[in-house]
Order: structure tokens, then C-alpha cells, then sequence
């Protein structure tokens, strides 16, 4: 047992290495060969399947499901391909239960949906691990695109592009290409270096040229016109937003993406602080995998506060009822007002929440404390360093139909992007697209879009 298990204040080390590594292990290992043909013997073959419908790259699903029930999964997995390049990540991060096993006919009928993620985690991951790369490059266009941002749009996007026959040039602002698959989700969900393999096996179809720089720092918007023929912006969200209550100044007081993205970073899991008592603010998926995670590194209380009724989450009910098995508690209805302690966060004190006829809420005379000495901000996070040319909507950029942004000449999408709904598989569709109107735009082919 570790020493400092039961230490108060933000310590490193809670749990034994053995323990973090029986905590973080994959949490939902693949099929076996047997399981995934058992799993895929399950589904209907449905015509205007709803699941494809259900899912924003619209996969052929029944298709797909066909070619492993009769033993092709390699033929599957390149319909997974032709429609989401990322098709391995998404089968282990998607909301399926909210896409589509959510729209799955057996779902409806049984409340037991066929696995269709699992079965595209068995496709995807069979073919990744062979030599090469199945998609050829068209002969070259000498057309050159610029993307920036390395994230699940940019990838589809460049990906898409070079295949294509253009050349792309990708600039990531982060040491590590990824986006958010690498540095914004939970370990246990992407575990031996999945993020980076799928990179890697992105750009080996070639023509992809991966530089490091950052929009507004390292590079402009109109250096990148100049250069290039077109050019697709991907770089995601980088501000996170303030809490706006008193004394969030504190120490111990942190937003939960830096949080997550130590974590998936970090070589050594003892190394990492966590509290005793830790509280998070928000409710979506980062609220999820930073709470689940502080968990899995020792923390003894864990609890979300979410200032809607749990049914508006942004996380899945799966995801929030994963949370509760790992033992982080949820209070719903409440909002943090004042952060309380002596330098460093001992307390957070909360407000009720109420509803107000217009959609909007308040806060009630009704408070409560929470002692914490970790306090994580997960309310979402802002578009930062955008260049003023840029028309924007709601807060991001403003875009019309495939991606295309107020600049002629210059597309969008992505987290960056209005319109989105912060999944990766949202992106890569936005990307994939956009890539499509580019490549329109570049030759005059027509757009070829899956769906």
C-alpha cells in the first residue's frame, strides 16, 4: 500500500505502480476473432440501415458488419476507411450509445444493440497492423494545401488531400500531432500509444508534410494564402473558460484539460499529483474522463457538479454511469459561487440552480459546501488567436456548407469551427468534406462525399 494513499493535499504517488496499471488498463479490450463473428452474426442487414444514418461519417455500416460476418475484415475495414480514416480512434472514443448502436434496430426492439463499435475496433485495428498503407496517392496535381492543426479535422482533411494527389502541409502548434485523440481524452480509453501509431499510419500514405507552428505565433493566416492554393484551418479550441466565481484565483485550482493532457504525457503515473477530495466543474466528456481519472490516480472523494438537471449532460449517460461505477459521486442542479481557503482551495461553496421559464437559470439562496483540494474547471473551452479577418458565429468561425469561411480560399473545421458538436467524428467528417470542396475547388472534379 502506498504511504501516501490517505495524505491530505495534492500529493504525487496515492497508488502503487501495480495499482495504476490494473487501473489503467484498456477499458473495453478488443474482440477475439470468435466474438467479433458471434457479434456480427447479430445484425439485420437492414436497407436505409438507421444506424448509418445515425453516424456523422456515415459509414456502411450493414456492409461492413457483412464482410466480417463472412470473413473479409479486411474488406471492412476499408469501408470504414473510404468513409472516416480515423475509424480505428472513433470505435474507441464515440458516444455509440448516443450514434449509432443508439439508432440500432435491435436497440430499440431488445435494449441490446449490436457492438457496433467493437466490431469496428476488430476491422480497423486488423488492417492498422498490417505492412504498408491500403489507399494509394493519385498522380500529383501540383496543387499545394495548407492545413493547420493536426487534430482529427486536419488529419481526415490532409489525408483525404493527398490522396488526392495534392500536396499538404500539416502545422501543429503541439509537440505531438494528434489533437485532442492525444492529448484530450481519457488514458484507459486509448491506451499503447494508439494516438501516435494512428498518426503514423495516416501520413504513410504520403504527400503529407507534418511542420511545427502555431496560427498567429509561428505563422498568418495570409502568409499561408500566399503560399498555398488553399488552405484548411483545424487548429481547435485553446482558451478554456473561467469558472467566474470568487476566489477560483487559488492554488490547486486547475482547468481539466492541462489535466487530462499530463496524464496522457506522462511516462510515470506516481509522478502525477491528485487530491485527497477533488471536485470537478462541468458536464461533459472532460468533466468525465478528468473526475474518472482522478479516481484511477488515488483521489478518495471524487464528485461532479453540473449546474443543469443530469439528463442535459453533455456526457453520455454511459459515460456518466461509468463514472458512478468508478465511484465519483454527481450532484446536479448547483453552481460554484466561491472558492474558500488560504491560498491554496479548501472548500468550494455552491448555489442551487433553478430554471427559469425562458430556459435560463438562477441561483437560489440555497448553498452548500464541498470540501476539495483539487478543483478542476471543465466548462468548455474558447477559440483563441483567430485571425479578425475571420468572420466568426457564436464564438467560432463561421462557416457555409463544406467548411467554407468568409476568405475565399480558406475552409474550416473542427472544435475551431461553428456548427460542431465537440466529437471526434464530427471532425473528421468536417475535414473529409472540406477536403472534397477543396479538392472541387483546386480541379473542377466534383465533390465525392460519403452518404
Amino acid at each position: 500500500m502506498s504511504q501516501a494513499r490517505l495524505a491530505p493535499g495534492v500529493v504525487p504517488g496515492r497508488l502503487t505502480p501495480h495499482e495504476l496499471a490494473a487501473n489503467f488498463v484498456d477499458v473495453a479490450p478488443p474482440l477475439d476473432d470468435h466474438e467479433a463473428r458471434v457479434a456480427a452474426d447479430r445484425c439485420y442487414f437492414c436497407h436505409d440501415a438507421p444506424c448509418v444514418t445515425a453516424c456523422p461519417t456515415s459509414i456502411d455500416i450493414p456492409l461492413f458488419i457483412r464482410q466480417i460476418a463472412t470473413g473479409t475484415p479486411d474488406a471492412a475495414a476499408m469501408t470504414i476507411f473510404h468513409a472516416n480514416i480515423l475509424g480505428g480512434m472513433c470505435a474507441r472514443v464515440c458516444p455509440t450509445e448516443n450514434l449509432c448502436e443508439g439508432a440500432c434496430v435491435r436497440m430499440e426492439a431488445e435494449g441490446d444493440p449490436v457492438e457496433i463499435g467493437a466490431l469496428q475496433r476488430y476491422a480497423t485495428d486488423g488492417l492498422m497492423a498490417q505492412p504498408g498503407h491500403p489507399f494509394r496517392r493519385a498522380a500529383p496535381t501540383g496543387k499545394r494545401v495548407a492545413v493547420v492543426g493536426a487534430g482529427p479535422a486536419g488529419l481526415a482533411c490532409a489525408h483525404r488531400l493527398a490522396a488526392k494527389g495534392h500536396d499538404v502541409t500539416i502545422f501543429e502548434a503541439r509537440p505531438k500531432p494528434g489533437g485532442l485523440n492525444e492529448y484530450g481524452i481519457a488514458s484507459y480509453k486509448a491506451v499503447d500509444g494508439f494516438a501516435q501509431a494512428e498518426v503514423d499510419w495516416i501520413l504513410g500514405i504520403g504527400g503529407i508534410t507534418l511542420r511545427q507552428g502555431q496560427l498567429g505565433r509561428d505563422i498568418t493566416l495570409e502568409a499561408l494564402r500566399a503560399d498555398f492554393d488553399a488552405v484548411f484551418l483545424g487548429m481547435g479550441l485553446g482558451g478554456v473558460n473561467a469558472l467566474r466565481a470568487e476566489g477560483e484565483e487559488r492554488r490547486n485550482v486547475l482547468d481539466a484539460v492541462s489535466f487530462i493532457r499530463d496524464l496522457r504525457q506522462a511516462s510515470d503515473l506516481t509522478a502525477l499529483p491528485v487530491g485527497r477530495d477533488v471536485v470537478v466543474i462541468g458536464g461533459g466528456m472532460t468533466a468525465v474522463d478528468a473526475a474518472v481519472q482522478a479516481k484511477l490516480l488515488g483521489a478518495e472523494n471524487v464528485t461532479i457538479v453540473y449546474r443543469r438537471d443530469r439528463s442535459q449532460m453533455g456526457a453520455s449517460r454511459h459515460e456518466q454511469d461509468h463514472a458512478t461505477r468508478t465511484g465519483v459521486r454527481i450532484i446536479c442542479n448547483a453552481a460554484p459561487v466561491k472558492v474558500h481557503g488560504n491560498g491554496a482551495v479548501v472548500e468550494v461553496e455552491f448555489a442551487y440552480t433553478a430554471v427559469d421559464p425562458d430556459g435560463g437559470l438562477h441561483l437560489s439562496d440555497d448553498r452548500f459546501r464541498l470540501k476539495a483540494d483539487q478543483l478542476f474547471r471543465a466548462i468548455g473551452q474558447r477559440l483563441d488567436g483567430v485571425p479578425q479577418e475571420l468572420a466568426l458565429n457564436g464564438g467560432k468561425i463561421g462557416v457555409a456548407g463544406p467548411g467554407r469561411t468568409s476568405i475565399p480560399g480558406v475552409w474550416a473545421g473542427g472544435d475551431c469551427a461553428a456548427g460542431g458538436d465537440d466529437l471526434t467524428v464530427t471532425a473528421v467528417a468536417q475535414g473529409r468534406d472540406a477536403a472534397e470542396d477543396i479538392d472541387a475547388h483546386l480541379t473542377g472534379r466534383p465533390v465525392e462525399i460519403p452518404g
